[in-house]
């Protein structure tokens, strides 16, 4: 395969208290990030291929702006109490931007970029049982950026790489073509469950153990 996952956002609460499990768990939080134009802001844990990120909307009115409306952020965020999957998918190039992607897309320019920056949006950002899938051609593994651009990555539970993504669905038996050949390529794991939620394995999961979050953040840790 020319892609890889290059990260995963929940959508949380305002300011995202969930995050504060996490900090007390012993991750090491990076930098965030508001998404001027878009009305989403974040709080995030990086890895050495892998970023989690915790997303939640800040201005309804930029979130339902008519550049932002095709992504429906909104009412993944909004329902996500109500049924709408909470969860983001994206991929990157492993080594070089391509354009095998494992499903169709239509590029969404963001109100915070003011340059040509696209991002490659899978066409089952309708389907609000499942992932929003995206792709980032310029993105990179974490671990690979210089110094000064470098998160921190060190965190005090030892994780280092994430090796196992699986998502967890009421819907596995009912995937859009999209979602399914996201499934095929191996990129996640699929598990049918009476509620939503992913699990993250980290570094093989050699210790045989696990970290649960729920019911605060549909998250489970293993390593």
């Amino acid at each position: 395969m020319t892609f890889e996952l290059d990260h995963l956002f929940i959508c949380t609460d305002i300011d995202a208290p969930q995050a504060d499990r996490l900090r007390s768990f012993g991750l090491t939080e990076g930098t965030s990030r508001v998404h001027s134009g878009q009305g989403t802001t974040n709080c995030c844990f990086f890895f050495h291929n892998f970023m989690l990120e915790l997303l939640w909307v800040y201005n309804p009115e930029e979130a339902q702006s008519e550049i932002t409306r095709p992504t429906h952020l909104w009412e993944r965020w909004n329902d996500r109490t109500k049924g709408s999957c909470p969860f983001g998918f994206c991929l990157r190039p492993k080594k070089h931007p391509s354009d095998a992607l494992p499903f169709p897309t239509w590029e969404y320019y963001p109100a915070y970029r003011s340059d040509s920056f696209s991002i490659s949006v899978a066409t089952n950002a309708t389907v609000l049982t499942e992932p929003m899938l995206f792709y980032l051609p310029f993105a990179k593994r974490q671990d690979s950026y210089p110094a000064d651009r470098q998160q921190l990555l060190n965190h005090q539970v030892g994780f280092k790489e994430v090796t196992r993504a699986t998502f967890v669905t009421p819907y596995a038996r009912d995937l859009s073509p999209e979602m399914q050949a996201t499934i095929d390529s191996n990129l996640l794991q699929l598990q049918q469950g009476e509620t939503y939620r992913v699990e993250l394995g980290f570094d093989g999961e050699q210790q045989g153990k696990q970290a649960d979050f729920r019911p605060e953040l549909p998250l489970i840790l293993s390593w």
